[in-house]
């Protein structure tokens, strides 16, 4: 598995490179890579968001200038902003399980074990995908599309983002639910280094793969 980071990238652009690295997969047994990035202020759609999961709020001229995009991932709206960790496994689970529910308990389990680090004690919400703190408070959206057992989207890490882009959205199409981040949980802002390291370890732990981390992942 290859672990990269791409910075602050368009999200147009991260699922244009995202589709790249599948094909290559497909096509030429490519190794695995994680991706992590930050994207601009944007709000995503999955292929079963209902109508009316954008609310009003967003249309005002504080969020005039945040673009849309409908996305082939599973799931409802999400945001992505700067300082949200953003993580793409572009996978070929053929070569592990080929089993999406598994895939998606990984993940979870990936992101609860990182954030133990900071102190948080992070869970599963039985029929709910994600990672939530308390009862009620989502921490991490997650959502994929897979092609031929070649995964592509993933998950969304609130770090220090503000999140005040969420009242703009029913987040995930959860109305009796909040959203919170790793800086509201412990009031500290953590370094966005140190969580991406800590969430690409887990990872490599829970997949039980070995990794060549990629140069920039330490920049």
């Amino acid at each position: 598995m290859i672990v990269t980071n791409w910075g602050l990238v368009d999200y147009q652009e991260a699922w244009n490179r995202q589709l790249a690295i599948a094909d290559d997969i497909l096509q030429h047994n490519a190794d695995d890579t994680l991706v992590f990035c930050e994207h601009p202020s944007v709000i995503t759609l999955g292929r079963t968001t209902q109508a009316g999961s954008i609310l009003e709020s967003y249309h005002s001229e504080r969020f005039s200038n945040v673009p849309f995009f409908e996305t082939d991932r599973g799931g409802e709206a999400t945001v992505h902003n700067p300082g949200q960790l953003v993580g793409y496994p572009v996978f070929n689970l053929q070569r592990t399980t080929p089993d999406l529910h598994l895939f998606l308990r990984s993940i979870e389990e990936a992101i609860i074990d990182a954030l133990l680090v900071f102190h948080i004690h992070a869970h599963r919400i039985e029929g709910l995908t994600g990672v939530w703190v308390g009862g009620d408070r989502k921490i991490c959206a997650i959502g994929i599309h897979c092609r031929k057992w070649v995964t592509t989207h993933g998950f969304a890490l609130n770090v220090n983002n503000d999140l005040s882009l969420f009242d703009t959205i029913i987040p995930c199409g959860i109305h009796d639910k909040s959203v919170t981040s790793i800086s509201a949980e412990t009031k500290i802002r953590h370094s966005f280094h140190q969580v991406r390291e800590e969430v690409a370890k887990s990872f490599i732990k829970i997949f039980s793969l070995k990794s060549d981390f990629d140069k920039s992942l330490t920049t």
